[in-house]
């Protein structure tokens, strides 16, 4: 990660505007900030629930999953979006993208190493860089977005984040690419992978694991399909 932050442009953060300023609930920055608003609880949770609490696996789920479906749809709706919009979007997202790609890393190492005395310690350096690119996103990138499109286009924006963001892996994969349409091509396909390993996670019948499975593995074609198109609409 790239150390202090670049000078940009003062637009107002996301974080101190109303529904109503940021283009309703359906909004994509209004969904982005509920997301970033559940990442802080989920955090705040955890650490409150302290060593050895019977929650904390729970709660550690919740967030890793989170995380990496939200960052997926960023970067396969929002950034590209911004990149053509704004005229420092290309450094912005570069910085965002590395701040993913460290989290992405950071968390793969706790996931593989479980048992590592060391990993409370990355689990809270995951929570600070987390917060970090929360703050990046909320006063730097999102309020560009919130200066170049009207309401009607950040609802529109908002709904195809959300359909990606269903479909999006849940845990890390740190070979996949940050950007489309190589991220799309090789993270949707894991997302039924991840889904099913977080089904096997809970106390859930056998049956409503493979219609919750299949139900992925149909969303994450349809976002393939939507990345392909997109990539062949920018080829012309």
């Amino acid at each position: 990660m790239s150390g202090g932050r670049p000078q940009h442009i003062s637009l107002p953060s996301i974080s101190r505007q109303s529904t109503a300023e940021l283009g309703g609930p359906g909004s994509v920055l209004c969904r982005q900030r509920r997301d970033h608003a559940e990442l802080d609880r989920l955090m705040n949770a955890y650490l409150a629930a302290g060593p050895g609490a019977p929650a904390r696996d729970r709660l550690w789920r919740d967030f890793v999953q989170l995380v990496f479906s939200h960052a997926f749809a960023e970067e396969t709706v929002l950034w590209p979006t911004l990149r053509r919009l704004a005229p420092d979007g290309e450094e912005l997202t570069r910085r965002v993208e590395e701040e993913h790609q460290a989290i992405n890393d950071l968390l793969a190492r706790v996931e593989k190493d479980k048992d590592d005395p060391r990993r409370e310690e990355w689990i809270e350096e995951a929570f600070r860089l987390v917060r970090e690119d929360i703050r990046d996103e909320e006063d730097l990138l999102l309020p560009r977005l919130r200066a170049a499109l009207d309401d009607r286009r950040l609802r529109r924006v908002g709904a195809a984040w959300e359909a990606v963001r269903l479909a999006a892996p849940t845990h890390p994969h740190p070979a996949v690419s940050r950007r489309p349409p190589g991220n799309a091509l090789a993270g949707v396909p894991l997302s039924g992978f991840d889904r099913l390993r977080d089904l096997t996670a809970v106390d859930s019948p056998a049956g409503r694991r493979a219609a919750l499975a299949l139900a992925a593995l149909a969303a994450g074609a349809a976002v393939t399909a939507w990345a392909r198109r997109t990539a062949r609409r920018r080829s012309r």
